[in-house]
């Protein structure tokens, strides 16, 4: 007797069925994915018990007649491609005519549909795969599909599907992507009788962004025209206050996907800036010529291969890196005090500014800063993914001019559009730590010799990790050496450190060699030393400055490619824009 024998078309469905449908998000996925290839600008998508008792998806597209309904639910059965050639240039969502059968094999399934020309429209039953009833029905031009009572007939995998929440949660994740996706089209979402999502049609990205997510203004657009690879989307700014992860949402071509590749290079973005780690908010869009990705790599296509990764990776993490590079401070919101008793005398001002600051905002007056302005850009093309109104990115830090010190430790600063309170040693440790990473990624930092070498005691493994790494030590401006026990002896030490600082910083040193070990790569072992480096050469708070050093540190920071947070993620600076100090005095 044969061991090989053909599998019945059943069970050849519900295999096919556990590749494509893994749980309720992911019929809604294919359906609403089906709906948008046939041109579909409104769904409704209806779901009860997490999409377990029943999914309904109805749209408005150009639907089907009834021989073409009776091939849907067939496998392998698609108007998408026609011949193997199709499969290296594919530019519709679904393709590969598994998922109707797929689902109708592990659920009650019915379609209905009507085209445009026939008078009445198709009607399927299905009831684990088995074909029940053809019949005609009346309905309007479009698609309407159940789903009930999904793997009704394979207990096993029923029992693996998560709680009805979950599952909700799930499904309203998936139809916010899908909608963000396709701005042009509208989507309504209804879970056990209550309305979880409603988005009518809009013209832009921007639009939608508001529909799902509200007013955003911690998210910086990014937009990147690279001849054939188009980058457009939103991204959370460096010094967002908020939680370090975040929704991230990759869509190629208008496809959902995960892709390695390009998370590696958004980290690789965030971390030029900061040695924080975080996963960030992100929506971006990825446009490109269909035969230079392959979106056939995966069963539930939530995955692709670009044919040139290593371009795509630099695209995104330059592109990400510029845009985060011009990200705004955080605002702060003021809260004006009520109920206070009018003072009944006026203290004197204190005259001694009145010779050191300007008194007029015109670039003529000594010191004082001229005024600029905008001019935004038209919209580029009729896309729903134009901008509206976005002109090219231009720096957010303006030119400041320091007031003085708020308890030795912030600079108050202003510029013409509002107020600025900088922190002055995370300032200045932005400022070193980008000098230092230029000079150990081209060199080595300035050292100074010791008349008198200095003697540090050390734990036995900070010793061992300092010496073993002792030429390394040397780009930095240290020069050390074993003295006997757990003593080592510094002959030279960094120009930009002060000689009481050493100890404190070579201890700290010891500890980033301990934790980066030998198998970290050099750019990131340079990037923790660099960010030590500044933080302790850096002022500190509590240090007076002069109005001369706080002028440097400001201008400094200016120069910086990422001047709203320190390496290690802190903000730099918190601002008062002129209009919520105009609104709070009741001026606007």
């Amino acid at each position: 007797m044969p061991k090989i024998h053909r599998l019945p078309a059943d069970l050849a469905n519900q295999i096919a069925a556990g590749e494509v449908v893994e749980r309720p998000a992911s019929v809604i996925k294919e359906l609403v994915e089906n709906a948008i290839d046939a041109g579909a600008r409104r769904l409704s998508i209806v779901v009860e018990l997490g999409g377990k008792k029943l999914i309904r998806v109805d749209d408005d597209g150009e639907g089907m007649d009834p021989e073409d309904a009776r091939l849907a639910i067939e496998r392998h059965a698609t108007s998408k491609i026609r011949r193997a050639d199709d499969l290296a240039a594919i530019a519709t969502l679904g393709f590969r005519g598994e998922a109707l059968p797929a689902i109708a094999s592990v659920s009650h399934f019915v379609m209905r549909t009507r085209t445009r020309q026939m008078d009445a429209g198709t009607e399927i039953r299905v009831n684990g795969g088995a074909v029940a009833s053809v019949a005609e029905a009346g309905m309007p031009e479009g698609t309407s599909i159940e789903v009930a009572d999904l793997f009704y007939n394979l207990p096993a995998r029923r029992k693996f599907l998560k709680s009805d929440g979950a599952e909700s949660a799930q499904i309203s994740r998936l139809v916010s992507q899908l909608a963000l996706c396709y701005p042009e089209v509208g989507f309504a979402l209804t879970s056990a009788g209550r309305k979880v999502l409603q988005c009518p049609p809009v013209s832009t990205l921007r639009e939608r962004l508001y529909q799902l997510y509200g007013d955003r203004s911690d998210l910086i657009e990014v937009r990147r025209d690279a001849g054939d690879v188009k980058l457009l989307g939103h991204i959370a700014a460096l010094a967002e206050q908020g939680p370090t992860r975040g929704p991230q949402n990759l869509f190629v071509n208008r496809r959902i996907v995960k892709d390695r590749t390009v998370a590696h290079a958004v980290i690789d973005a965030y971390s030029a800036a900061s040695i924080k780690e975080r996963s960030p908010e992100m929506h971006l869009f990825i446009e490109m010529p269909h035969d230079a990705v392959d979106v056939n790599v995966h069963p539930t296509k939530a995955e692709v291969r670009f044919r040139d990764q290593s371009y795509i990776h630099e695209l995104v993490r330059r592109t990400l890196g510029d845009a985060l590079g011009r990200g705004p401070a955080p605002e702060l919101q003021l809260e004006a005090p009520r109920g206070l008793m009018p003072q009944p005398s006026t203290l004197p001002l204190p005259n001694s500014y009145a010779s050191v600051y300007p008194s007029r905002w015109t670039a003529s007056t000594g010191g004082g800063i001229a005024p600029t302005s905008d001019s935004p850009l038209a919209p580029t093309s009729d896309s729903p993914f134009a901008p509206t109104g976005e002109g090219a990115f231009a720096s957010t830090l303006r030119p400041m001019m320091a007031l003085g010190q708020f308890r030795d430790t912030f600079i108050i600063a202003v510029d013409e559009e509002g107020i600025a309170i900088v922190d002055q040693h995370v300032a200045h440790e932005r400022v070193l730590f980008e000098r230092i990473t230029e000079r150990l990624t081209s060199g080595r930092l300035e050292s100074q010799r010791l008349l008198e070498p200095m003697l540090v005691e050390l734990p036995p493994s900070s010793r061992q990790a300092l010496v073993s790494r002792a030429a390394d030590l040397e780009r930095l401006g240290f020069e050390i050496e074993e003295f006997g026990g757990d003593t080592v002896r510094i002959s030279a030490f960094p120009a930009l450190l002060r000689r009481e600082e050493c100890p404190t910083a070579l201890r700290a040193l010891a500890e980033d060699l301990e934790t980066v070990g030998t198998t970290v790569m050099v750019d990131e072992a340079i990037k923790k030393i660099a960010a030590t480096m500044a933080c302790h050469a850096a002022v500190k708070a509590n240090d007076p400055l002069t109005p001369e050093k706080m002028a440097h540190i400001l201008d400094e920071l200016r120069r910086t490619s990422y001047s709203t947070i320190c390496p290690h993620g802190r903000p730099v600076m918190l601002r008062l824009t002129r209009r919520e100090v105009e609104k709070n005095f009741q001026r606007i």
